[in-house]
């Protein structure tokens, strides 16, 4: 199972090491990144590989809700499929 990560906030130092780690913590590995910076607002986008997720995905989702509260980020998981429907034309 495939799943997108976005993650947008004020720009600061740490930010793809804090939730790079947080994934790897939970074994869910980054397929694909895309980063960047705007002005002083940082935009990450990431696919991830769910299959050897030991916890339950909303647990994973509450893990990096809370990191993103932490901070000062919004980081939002969404299921491959649920992301594809929602951005079709």
């Amino acid at each position: 199972m495939r799943a997108i990560i976005s993650v947008i906030g004020v720009d600061q130092i740490g930010i793809i090491a804090e939730v790079s780690s947080l994934l790897a913590a939970n074994k869910v590995n980054i397929l694909d990144i895309n980063q960047t910076v705007l002005d002083e607002y940082f935009t990450m986008t990431m696919l991830v590989d769910l299959e050897k997720l030991e916890i339950p995905l909303e647990e994973l989702k509450d893990k990096l809700s809370q990191k993103g509260e932490e901070m000062g980020l919004s980081i939002k998981l969404q299921h491959e499929d649920i992301f594809r429907s929602m951005h079709r034309i």
